[in-house]
């Protein structure tokens, strides 16, 4: 403990301005903005918004969360990187949802998700993941990693 306090972690304080400069709040979040272009920073916090929901999914798992297991339709490449991972869109078919349609036989619904991947282990058509209820989003599911 300082004098003036308990200081915060360097990984505390960069998720902090991180935060700040997604939101486009404080110093470095208009500082940003200003620098950059509006389709730059939209992909900014896009890449942002990747970033916190995995750490949302960690927590997730760590409280016992209910996961749901997924089948990966098609993977595509969004050309964005956090630390170094890359961001893709994943379409994902969660085993045993249907999708209440006029046809008889009920197609299967997708769910479309951009997420964070690790370079090791990048999920392929027909690899089964797991998925958590998003809280945030009732009815949206969160990126939970290879089964």
């Amino acid at each position: 403990m300082g004098i003036f306090g308990k200081r915060k972690s360097r990984e505390e304080r960069a998720a902090e301005i991180a935060n700040k400069v997604a939101s486009g709040k404080g110093f470095y979040g208009r500082t940003t903005r200003a620098f950059v272009g509006r389709e730059d920073f939209a992909q900014l916090q896009g890449a942002i918004g990747a970033y916190n929901s995995g750490a949302n999914v960690q927590q997730l798992i760590a409280m016992g969360a209910p996961t749901t297991v997924a089948v990966v339709v098609s993977i595509s490449d969004t050309g964005k990187l956090v630390n170094f991972d890359p961001i893709v869109d994943l379409v994902v078919q969660p085993t045993g949802a249907t999708s209440p349609s006029p046809s008889p036989d009920h197609a299967p619904s997708n769910v479309t998700l951009q997420t964070i991947v690790s370079k090791l282990a990048i999920p392929r058509a027909g690899d089964q993941v797991l998925l958590i209820a998003d809280p945030a989003q009732p009815g949206g599911y969160l990126f939970a990693g290879m089964v």
